[in-house]
């Protein structure tokens, strides 16, 4: 069944760490046309079948997430009848916020993806949400759990960072000639042998590939699902990767105003099927719900998640063209999940002295110069706390985690004041999140605080001055997203580019098309600017190109806001 979602949790261009090396843009033959506003997709938009001129259409957008919320609103500025369709209580989809731990967090994205000509950072300027930069310490534990020193965890870590560039590159500038099948890591298994050959340098080896399995939380599945050939999908907007310490909820507040004042929402409305006519002039769609009765419409903006599509492509009749089809086949959904610990004290900050490793500037925010001043509103992070990563490689030495998949903690007792809180937040992905969402599943609610303690504490037990004995080191509340339970979100996060794609832009192009000529439109952050895939602002823009569409086809264009009101 239908529900709608909104655009999740993207957050696989920056989640994990400023860490990332983000190369730098890539050729305007591939990314830059993609932008919106470009010429490219201004042809896109002319090229779509128009109706009669001057009439105001009744366009139903199923799901108030920010594709949907965005596309309202541009809607409504060009003068059009709006219906939003939502499955859940509220606005937001997988752009939502939770107060359970005493303190508020976002259960989706954490992160604004890129600062050059971001709506979304505009929005968190408007607001006054409190943003900041974090400065590049991490702290590596290795495979016995044991800290790695300083000199080896930067050396590695510059490495790994070094062969993903090298990679993004080659993606970019090969792409046809590399084979669909092989995968980022198998690049990493060639290139750690040419730099680190023989008998001596195994050590080496060894380590750099297990640092390589922090790719698998960017995208949401493991490094060796993730496509060399289409890496190049993943390169985000110029600029650095900002984290909202502030939370989303003034800026979803913001983007959500428009639509709840002028449109008609109607939440708890699952969709669970779309009939399209046949007439060949002014087609009208029938949208069917659970439960209740069907409505008719002239246009129909379908943003529910990636996920979902590949569920339910038999709930669109007639059948979508094949060539739809397999591009919402053919594109990945990955699974990212996070995990709130929140203690009575960040006992992890009480000592100072720690090695710690702190990456250099190219490999932290390589796009912008190491000069450039602070953004604002933001803050710094505070230089005496514990860093603001821990990454625990290919942990040996825990039986609730056999298959000793890598874990990541956010030290958020290091966010500015007033935002600081006694909170860990564990990224989990790929199958570690299968694995968390299938105990919350089988398990009755009660046992969960104790089956997430079970998992996470011989990684938390790791870090500075902890005590079993000492009641103040020992979770006092746990917040699970487990969006990979979650029907209306696609069970899953968002759009990635697995092993065996040979046509990804393309796929992309097909769902972002999607069928003009019956009234159907696609938007999402699975049919955002290739620059802005899985992110909230390729959300944004997603739903900001299809309205756009939709009033030239009624020759009803003009100006628009170009952020919220």
């Amino acid at each position: 069944m239908m529900g709608n979602i909104g655009n999740l949790n993207m957050d696989h261009k920056a989640h994990v760490s400023e860490n990332r090396t983000s190369p730098k843009p890539i050729s305007p033959s591939r990314i830059h046309k993609d932008l919106p506003g470009s010429p490219h997709q201004e042809t896109q938009a002319s090229s779509m079948i128009r109706r009669a001129a001057g009439k105001a259409p009744h366009v139903c957008v199923v799901g108030a997430g920010v594709a949907g919320l965005r596309c309202a609103d541009v809607l409504l500025q060009h003068g059009m009848r709006v219906t939003i369709l939502e499955g859940r209580d509220r606005v937001g989809g997988r752009l939502c916020q939770s107060s359970a731990l005493g303190h508020m967090v976002d259960l989706g994205p954490n992160w604004i993806h890129g600062t050059d000509n971001n709506p979304i950072l505009d929005l968190a300027k408007q607001t006054n949400t409190v943003i900041m930069n974090w400065d590049g310490r991490q702290s590596v534990f290795d495979h016995l759990g044991k800290q790695m020193p300083d000199k080896e965890a930067t050396e590695t870590s510059e490495v790994v960072w070094g062969i993903i560039e090298q990679a993004m590159k080659l993606s970019n500038e090969e792409s046809a000639k590399i084979p669909a099948e092989k995968s980022l890591y198998a690049y990493f298994e060639e290139q750690v042998v040419e730099m680190f050959p023989g008998d001596k340098e195994k050590g080496k080896r060894t380590a750099v590939l297990q640092m390589a399995e922090m790719w698998g939380a960017f995208v949401g599945s493991p490094v060796q699902r993730q496509s060399l050939k289409f890496l190049w999908l993943e390169e985000c907007i110029d600029g650095e990767n900002l984290f909202v310490a502030g939370t989303y909820h003034k800026i979803l507040q913001k983007i959500a105003q428009p639509a709840l004042k002028k449109a008609a929402v109607m939440f708890g409305h699952k969709v669970t099927r779309i009939v399209s006519s046949e007439q060949a002039e002014d087609p009208k769609l029938t949208v069917e719900l659970e439960g209740r009765e069907s409505q008719i419409f002239d246009e129909v903006v379908m943003t529910a998640p990636l996920g979902w599509l590949k569920r339910n492509t038999d709930a669109f009749v007639p059948a979508l063209p094949e060539r739809l089809q397999e591009g919402i086949k053919a594109i990945g959904y990955g699974n990212l999940d996070k995990v709130y610990i929140t203690f009575p004290t960040a006992f992890w900050n009480d000592s100072t002295t720690n090695t710690t490793t702190t990456a250099t500037t190219s490999n932290t925010t390589p796009n912008v110069p190491a000069t450039a001043a602070p953004l604002r509103p933001s803050a710094a992070v505070n230089p005496s706390h514990y860093p603001g990563f821990t990454h625990f490689l290919a942990p040996h030495y825990t039986p609730t985690n056999p298959s000793h998949w890598n874990q990541e903690a956010m030290n958020l007792a290091a966010l500015p004041p007033p935002t600081a809180h006694p909170t860990l937040l564990f990224y989990i992905h790929g199958p570690t999140s299968l694995h968390i969402a299938s105990l919350l599943r089988t398990s009755p609610a009660s046992k969960h605080d104790a089956l997430l303690t079970s998992f996470f504490e011989p990684y938390y037990s790791l870090l500075p001055s902890y005590s079993a004995s000492n009641p103040d080191h020992q979770p006092k509340a746990i917040l699970a997203t487990a969006w990979a339970n979650d029907e209306l979100a696609g069970y899953g996060s968002y759009a990635n580019f697995p092993v065996g794609l040979e046509r990804g832009d393309e796929d992309i192009e097909a769902m972002r098309r999607g069928v003009p000529e019956k009234g159907l439109w696609f938007a999402g952050e699975h049919t955002a600017p290739f620059v802005a895939l899985g992110t909230v602002t390729g959300a944004w823009w997603s739903g900001e190109s299809v309205a756009k569409q939709i009033a030239g086809a009624y020759g009803l264009e003009g100006d628009l806001d170009v952020v919220a009101r």
